[in-house]
């Protein structure tokens, strides 16, 4: 198996960390980002990867992650930027950067992160793969006018709507760059056992702090191992780009709205617009 230069978010703890110690042993080059120094330096030290901080509630964090990211990798580009920060949250607080929490951690930021690294990521044609979640179909309904759900806000709304966002980011990639090499997946891990939604009010957090959570959920490593297969695949052999996966199966069981061309193409924009980049890129 060819060598590859791997960047996972998410990696200090659950499924990205599972995804680590995996692929510790397979000879490429793994980048480990985290919001803790410390969890994040340990699965490093424990995996042999090298490993970088950014809090993606600060789009500061972001954009100096990119700049080291791409001061590395200028050269030889990135082939594997695994998406795979996120998580729902508590009431609607607004980041430091004035965005409802969700959406930024889980869309705004991965988004940011990748169109800052398209150039590093087109230089080796490299896979993007969107850590999404089952939750974009059964509570996703995006309004691009109002991603902070300043309308009506509910944790569950929010965490729908942005993993919906990860979906239809996922089109957008594929629509624009496939054709000249990138390639783009979303994929929906399975209801893994981790501390997930622990801080949240949403009642998803029922199912992962008392005993349901050891019959409805899987364990880390089984869904590491989830990301992992997408992670070491073959677009167009192993997974098909710009599709949305449950767990390892292609589904067409999605929200409505990720059909919606004109949709991706409005939420693609009004991310742009917001995180301060150019509609044109």
């Amino acid at each position: 198996m060819a060598q590859k230069t791997i960047v996972i978010t998410g990696a200090s703890d659950g499924i990205g960390a599972a995804a680590a110690r995996q692929l510790a042993s397979s000879g490429h080059r793994l980048i480990l980002v985290g919001r803790s120094v410390e969890k994040t330096a340990a699965v490093a030290r424990e995996t042999g990867a090298e490993h970088l901080t950014a809090d993606f509630a600060r789009l500061d964090d972001v954009r100096e992650l990119a700049d080291q990211l791409a001061a590395r990798f200028g050269d030889d580009g990135i082939d594997v930027l695994a998406n795979n920060a996120g998580g729902i949250f508590g009431d609607r607080t607004p980041t430091v950067d004035g965005f409802e929490k969700t959406i930024q951690v889980n869309h705004l930021a991965p988004f940011l992160l990748t169109i800052l690294l398209l150039p590093q990521l087109r230089k080796a044609d490299a896979a993007v793969i969107n850590t999404s979640s089952v939750g974009h179909r059964i509570f996703g309904n995006i309004d691009v006018d109002d991603l902070d759900n300043r309308k009506k806000f509910s944790a569950n709304k929010a965490y729908g709507d942005a993993k919906l966002a990860n979906v239809l980011f996922t089109k957008s990639l594929h629509a624009k760059f496939h054709a000249d090499g990138l390639s783009a997946v979303a994929f929906h891990p399975g209801v893994v056992r981790t501390n997930f939604a622990a801080g949240s009010s949403s009642v998803m957090r029922l199912i992962y702090r008392t005993p349901l959570r050891h019959l409805l959920t899987i364990s880390t490593d089984k869904g590491g191992e989830t990301l992992r297969w997408f992670i070491e695949g073959t677009p167009g052999v192993t997974w098909e780009s710009g599709a949305y996966y449950d767990e390892r199966v292609l589904t067409m069981r999605v929200n409505p709205q990720v059909e919606d061309a004109a949709l991706a193409e409005a939420l693609w924009l009004k991310s742009a617009e917001l995180v301060g980049l150019s509609p044109g890129l």
